[in-house]
């Protein structure tokens, strides 16, 4: 009895259309040429690909220029705070292919980076930083400093 009602539903439902000719109709309705499909001519439709390869291929040229200047910048970095280096980045720089450099912006801001720091480093530099500091503060500390000294040297000599 189930396979005798199985059977009927089942034709019923492929007269309908949702069951198994699916696949026949499917074959008969789809044109088979992608580029009919598209509505172009053969070579109107080559040419479009050709195109989208093209601009594909310029977009990833862009992306890993990009990838790679990060990476420059990455490793200026760690070698300025002299952090480890990183082969990640050095693959990156590496496969860029040709010199990548920082971006200008970023140069001229290292460059003036540096020009800050050499100027801090040096004698006049120093002299500079000594004549900003508040010299009733640094009186202070000396005092507070020399006393904290000779109360520890108090505690520990019997003498004094």
């Amino acid at each position: 009895m189930a396979f005798l009602m199985k059977s009927m539903l089942s034709n019923q439902v492929k007269n309908l259309g949702l069951g198994g000719g699916g696949e026949e109709s499917k074959e008969e309705s789809g044109p088979s040429d992608p580029a009919a499909a598209a509505g172009m001519t053969r070579e109107e439709y080559e040419e479009y690909q050709k195109q989208i390869v093209e601009e594909k291929m310029e977009r990833d040229a862009a992306f890993a220029q990009k990838k790679a200047e990060r990476a420059c910048l990455r490793v200026h970095l760690r070698e300025k705070y002299r952090l480890p280096k990183s082969e990640m980045d050095e693959n990156q720089i590496q496969m860029a292919g040709d010199d990548v450099d920082l971006p200008e912006d970023l140069q001229k801001m290292v460059a003036e980076d540096q020009v800050e720091e050499e100027d801090k480093e040096s004698i006049l530099g120093q002299l500079q930083n000594i004549q900003n500091m508040d010299i009733d503060t640094i009186k202070e500390k000396a005092q507070a400093t020399f006393t904290e000294i000779k109360q520890a040297a108090e505690q520990k000599c019997c003498i004094m």
